[in-house]
């Protein structure tokens, strides 16, 4: 009887691994902890399920060697994957506990299965996170441009932008000046155009651009570095300044936002001096 091998590797079991922690997480989540807070509730599943269908989708396409035959990069798509896959099973490891497991009169067999939850999603972060770290380029290795600290800062922009996004849109804090709508334009403007370089780097689409690539990343990396700076110092200024209007808004959403933004202008200076250095890129 014919027996079909399957190659394996470090990154393989890894996948695995990554593979079952979080069909565990949503599986566990959505039949026995019978959540409440359907928003939040909703966020963590889609987080475990979108990591999961998205590893399943890597480990079959590699497994059956079809590769060549998928309509992305296939050097840029498995670690974009990967690192939005650790970003969102981190964050609903930190999500799901704050939110279901703080209630105190919860039977014995519900708060089992959240705390079975939230063990599997940190575990499935980890894994990600290890599969991220045996992805990326080297030192001197040519790789696809999401393998590189660069692109994987793009991920980290995105997501960052993502997470501002919701603490400052309900409620909406940003509509009392002018200032604080700029702010509001600078996290648009750079999500979008960070957004649009995972894009053609995913689609083998840099090509298409009217200017040589390496260009337009040093050009857009300086524009969000120069953006991210004003809103670094404007968002807190128009926010806790009572001059300003700022009517008691100093919520954690608002601090959070502040905090975040200078975390992300911090990356994309990282990403600027980064693609300053790069001197190859392989889509």
């Amino acid at each position: 009887m014919p027996l079909i091998a399957f190659p394996t590797s470090q990154l393989l079991w890894v996948r695995l691994a990554a593979l079952v922690f979080t069909c565990v997480a949503f599986s566990v989540a959505a039949h026995g902890a019978e959540l409440s807070h359907r928003g939040m509730a909703d966020w963590c599943i889609f987080c475990w399920a979108f990591s999961f269908a998205c590893t399943l989708l890597v480990l079959l396409v590699e497994q059956f060697g079809l590769q060549t035959r998928a309509p992305v990069s296939w050097s840029n798509f498995p670690i974009t994957v990967a690192c939005y896959a650790a970003l969102l099973c981190l964050s609903a490891s930190i999500i799901f506990p704050l939110f279901f497991l703080k209630d105190q009169y919860l039977r014995n067999e519900v708060r089992d299965h959240r705390i079975a939850s939230t063990v599997f999603s940190c575990l499935a972060a980890v894994a990600y996170m290890g599969e991220v770290s045996l992805s990326k380029a080297r030192p001197g290795e040519v790789a696809g441009y999401m393998a590189t600290a660069p692109g994987l800062l793009k991920v980290f922009q995105t997501f960052v932008a993502c997470v501002i996004f919701i603490l400052i849109s309900d409620p909406v804090a940003y509509d009392h000046h002018a200032a604080l709508k700029w702010c509001m334009a600078v996290y648009c403007i750079c999500f979008i155009l960070s957004m649009g370089v995972v894009v053609l780097c995913v689609g083998e689409l840099t090509g298409c651009l009217p200017i040589p690539f390496s260009k337009f990343l040093s050009a857009y990396g300086l524009l969000a570095v120069v953006m991210y700076l004003t809103a670094t110092i404007i968002w807190p200024v128009f926010q806790f300044d009572k001059s300003y209007g700022s009517r008691g808004r100093n919520s954690p959403r608002v601090i959070a936002a502040a905090v975040l933004t200078a975390f992300n202008f911090l990356l994309y200076l990282a990403d600027l001096a980064y693609t300053a250095r790069l001197v190859f890129v392989t889509v």
